[in-house]
């Protein structure tokens, strides 16, 4: 891939072009680190506190009794968003859904157990352990190379 930068001075705000003769992963993955740009924030509840959670810190995210739960280094906090809107908010590169239920942080992860036929075993940096439904499988293994 070729990068070229050019420096106008009658230019207001910086725009980006990308040439090229098809559409490939490799440009997806551009274009969505470049829209990305700008992460959301994410309020984590706990009692009467409200916490502005940072992405680095939180293991995982998940869906229980009608309530949506973000774990982090710090402790477990309730979240006033639906799971596909904290998804919306999350780093694509870093986050991944593993069932209709749960999204964790791929840089929390401390292995994944492939020997369960047809799911994975998923064992977190706070010794979590969760497992990716059949369902998402796929999607994991894209992401591992396999």
């Amino acid at each position: 891939m070729q990068v070229e930068i050019r420096i106008d001075g009658n230019c207001k705000e910086p725009k980006v072009i990308i040439l090229t003769d098809q559409m490939t992963e490799e440009i997806n993955e551009i274009v969505r680190k470049l829209s990305d740009a700008e992460t959301q924030m994410i309020a984590g509840f706990q009692d009467d506190t409200v916490t502005v959670l940072d992405q680095d810190s939180i293991l995982r995210i998940y869906a229980s009794n009608g309530k949506v739960f973000a774990v982090t280094d710090q402790g477990e906090y309730i979240l006033r968003l639906r799971l596909y809107e904290a998804e919306e908010r999350l780093r694509r590169d870093r986050f991944v859904r593993i069932s209709n239920s749960e999204i964790i942080n791929l840089k929390k992860v401390k292995h994944f157990d492939l020997s369960f036929s047809g799911t994975i075993c998923v064992s977190l940096s706070d010794n979590t352990v969760t497992y990716v439904s059949r369902r998402y499988v796929s999607r994991i293994k894209e992401i591992l190379g396999l």
